[in-house]
């Protein structure tokens, strides 16, 4: 087992000391050792224990240990066989240092009794330190100009190791500039310096580099090293030389401050401050060139710092010199030829003047309407300029001289359709790229008056209710003219013609600026149905242009008419009308018939008659056909029917409000046998009576025929209609602007096309439709006549324009005649 001592050394030198003056009789010794520094770990020393007379057996029990004022770790004892071995790295030369003498001093130190022993290991040196230089490399300056023989000192190496092992030499490489010198005293080297055998020459060798070696006196040797650098300061014995003495260069204008235009490079064999060449601009130079060119001095950088225009100088001549900073300094001068390189830099320009505006519309091709010259301050193709205009307009440039253009009309202006060009003009050079410059012309266009005044239609169809007011405003024309100013403004009047015996200004006004057309007096629908007349709209243009639009009023009927009875009852309605009838005639006998006509037309012409109740409520025998006015039985009479009848026919119109008309009828029934007392009018009466009653198969016949006619007209008209619609254009809406009621008005009925319906429709579904009625009040009401009426009535599409109201009304006049022929025959 291995006993050491490891704590703080100080308590230990305590404790010892305390033992030492404590322990009087302690015995005491000394040994010696040596060891080799370096060695390795575990190697032997000495046998501690035996040499002190000590037993391994009780070295723990007397508790061995070893203490030591170096460092305690580098020698340890083996307490089991009292061995002494190195128990760590030892270096000499870190425990002594330069000291001829190095040992390790311990104190061994036993108990029971307490004894002290004090051991020196001495520490042998071996060689194991090289020389060292104090720098691998050192630099030295030595200027050219130095003498033979010229001693140059430097610092020797030193050696850690003592003794042989420290004893240094030198050697050095071969150089035949230089030798080694070493200066000794007492084997001791003092000093350690170069010599200079050969003259140096910057020019020619600017460095030296020299190797240097130390060898100690150690077996085996070692060495150290140290490179040397000479370097070889120069004199100024060297001007400096440009490395042309001209320098051609190419420069393009606008170059930017800091671009680099030239490097000037001059040279100088001399070395150091002496070679230093400082650049500057001659002292003749102009100020134009200081402001725009930048010497650096150092470089030899010349940069531009102004502005470069080609079309200012196309050329500069820079004088630069270089001189070096030797004493005295030494010069050379050199020329810098600078070409200025024309870039496209320069816009085109356009000067527009000499305009005629505003130029009319129907001026002649080739009219000049402006001058334009352009220039183009660059060179060459960056000064050829090329113009042009914006597409799509309808004027050209002609050249009439070198960059002079003249703006001319190239087609026809159209005021109406285009006011007024913006006309741009473009002026392109032919650098890369180009650059361009664009002028705008207001081309104004006068108007000049080549346009008639337009109405939207050529012709408006108006519809104005009878017994108007005087004044009444009844339509409004309103023309158009695209022309512009006093070109465009329209007066309107109306075109002069006589409406039967009468001026159309009787009837109608129109505004002259408005054109608000005016009835001039209440129209008559009995008197005038179609009021056809024209109304000229005229502009103020010079010569004046005018247009003619035509308007079809037509006059609607009102119920301003009651109806009036023909016959023998128009002259007596209030005395009656006496009519003798035998009691033995059966039901359904037709005594006689009322007659009436309404001179208005549609439904306030269409008559309806109806029998007055007798009073008392009683129960007459009679009745009248509501729609012809005959008076028939309606059962066999008796003798309890009162010898005399009265009876009142009220004669009713379909107007609104309905106007009406009485006839009284005086019937006197007489018995069969009976002589008549009648006076010989109502004998007469009688006899036609009897008359009417032989021809009424007649009338039969003739409702047949009346009715034949119309389902024929109705038919074609239906047709008519078809091939129409099937030729209308498929983009009108089914809800389209509405259009004027038309009627078309006959002695015999109307024909009503109702625009009412016609937008109660559209606010549905489906397409519009418009109503078309028929009916003529004369008809008899029989089964066959309410059939064809039926058949009259219904929803049909009717476009209303001037061909369907001429149908309209012409199948008005066929009514009118047949019912014509009716009466004629009827009343005879």
């Amino acid at each position: 087992m291995v006993f050491s001592w490891r704590e703080d050394p100080g308590a230990q030198r305590l404790l010892l000391s305390c033992l030492l003056v404590a322990a009087w009789g302690t015995g005491s010794g000394q040994l010696h050792y040596s060891v080799p520094e370096e060695a390795k770990h575990g190697t032997f020393v000495g046998r501690i224990a035996q040499d002190l007379g000590l037993e391994p057996a009780e070295l723990v029990p007397r508790l061995f240990r070893v203490a030591s004022k170096e460092r305690r770790d580098l020698l340890e004892v083996n307490v089991q066989n009292g061995i002494l071995f190195v128990n760590s790295r030892i270096d000499r030369e870190e425990l002594c240092g330069r000291s001829a003498e190095c040992g390790i001093h311990l104190e061994v130190i036993v108990d029971r009794p307490l004894q002290v022993f004090h051991v020196e290991v001495e520490v042998r040196d071996i060689n194991d330190n090289p020389p060292v230089f104090p720098a691998t490399q050192k630099s030295m300056f030595i200027y050219e100009s130095r003498q033979l023989g010229s001693r140059f000192p430097l610092e020797g190496a030193k050696d850690a190791d003592i003794g042989t092992n420290s004893v240094l030499s030198y050697s050095l490489d071969s150089s035949e500039y230089f030798t080694l010198d070493v200066k000794r005293n007492d084997e001791e080297i003092k000093s350690l310096g170069l010599v200079l055998k050969k003259l140096l020459n910057r020019e020619e060798i600017s460095e030296h580099h020299l190797l240097i070696t130390a060898i100690d006196g150690g077996k085996p040797e070692l060495t150290g090293t140290t490179q040397v650098k000479i370097t070889v300061l120069d004199v100024n014995d060297n001007a400096p030389v440009f490395e042309r003495a001209v320098y051609k260069v190419r420069l393009l204008e606008n170059a930017q401050n800091g671009t680099l235009v030239v490097v000037v490079n001059a040279s100088d064999l001399d070395e150091g401050i002496n070679k230093e060449i400082v650049y500057s601009f001659h002292a003749d130079l102009p100020a134009d060139i200081l402001s725009k060119f930048h010497l650096d001095s150092i470089t030899g950088n010349i940069t531009v710092k102004g502005n470069i225009d080609f079309e200012e100088t196309k050329s500069y001549e820079i004088q630069v010199k270089a001189t070096d900073k030797g004493n005295p300094p030494m010069t050379d001068h050199c020329t810098v030829l600078v070409e200025i390189v024309d870039i496209n830099d320069n816009v085109p320009e356009l000067v527009v003047k000499s305009l005629s505006l505003p130029v009319l519309e129907n001026s002649a091709l080739g009219t000049a309407i402006a001058l334009i010259s352009v220039s183009d301050r660059d060179s060459g193709e960056n000064g050829q300029v090329t113009c042009f205009l914006t597409p799509h307009v309808p004027f050209r440039l002609v050249s009439t001289f070198k960059n002079y253009y003249s703006l001319v009309l190239d087609s026809a202006l159209d005021r109406e359709t285009t006011p007024g060009y913006e006309v741009v003009v473009t002026a392109r050079d032919g650098g890369a790229p180009a650059l361009w410059a664009t002028a705008s012309v207001s081309v104004e266009v006068a108007d000049v008056n080549d346009n008639a005044p337009a109405f939207a239609q050529a012709e408006y169809t108006v519809f104005v209710k009878e017994n108007n007011p005087p004044g009444a405003h009844i339509f409004t024309v309103s023309a158009t003219d695209a022309d512009a100013q006093e070109n465009a403004r329209v007066t309107y009047s109306l075109v002069e013609r006589r409406v039967g015996e009468r001026a159309l200004s009787s009837y109608v006004s129109v505004h002259a600026q408005s054109g608000r057309v005016h009835a001039l007096q209440p129209l008559d629908h009995e008197e005038l149905e179609l009021l056809r007349f024209q109304v000229s709209a005229r502009d103020a243009g010079e010569p004046a242009l005018d247009g003619q639009v035509t308007l079809q009023v037509f006059v609607l009927d009102d119920n301003d008419n009651a109806p009036t009875l023909l016959g023998p009852e128009a002259g007596v309605q209030a005395a009656g009308v006496s009519q003798l009838l035998w009691r033995s005639v059966g039901a359904g006998h037709v005594v006689t018939k009322v007659r009436a006509v309404d001179a208005d037309s549609g439904y306030n012409a269409w008559l309806s008659y109806e029998l007055q109740p007798e009073a008392g409520g009683a129960r007459s025998p009679f009745r009248v056909g509501l729609y012809t006015g005959e008076i028939s039985t309606t059962r066999a009479l008796d003798e309890a029917d009162a010898p005399r009848q009265r009876l009142l026919v009220l004669v009713k119109d379909h107007g609104e409000p309905a106007l009406t008309a009485t006839a009284t009828v005086l019937l006197s029934l007489v018995d069969s046998g009976q002589a008549p007392k009648a006076p010989s009018r109502s004998r007469a009466l009688v006899d036609a009576a009897g008359r009417e009653a032989s021809l009424l198969d007649v009338n039969v016949y003739l409702i047949v025929a009346i009715c034949a006619v119309s389902s024929l007209l109705v038919l074609t008209l239906l047709l008519y209609v078809a091939l129409r619609c099937s030729a209308a254009s498929p983009t009108e809406g089914a809800c389209g602007p509405g259009k004027p009621v038309l009627v078309c008005s006959s002695a015999v009925g109307s024909w009503s096309y109702s625009q009412q319906r016609r937008h109660r429709v559209c606010s549905g579904e489906g397409p519009p439709k418009a109503d078309l009625m028929a009916f003529s009040p004369s008809l008899t009401p029989g089964p066959m006549n309410q059939e064809k009426e039926e058949q009259l009535v219904g929803d049909i599409d009717f476009p209303v324009n001037v061909e369907n109201v001429m149908l309209c009304c012409k199948m008005g006049n066929i009514f009118g005649d047949i019912e014509g022929i009716y009466k004629t025959w009827h009343f005879q």
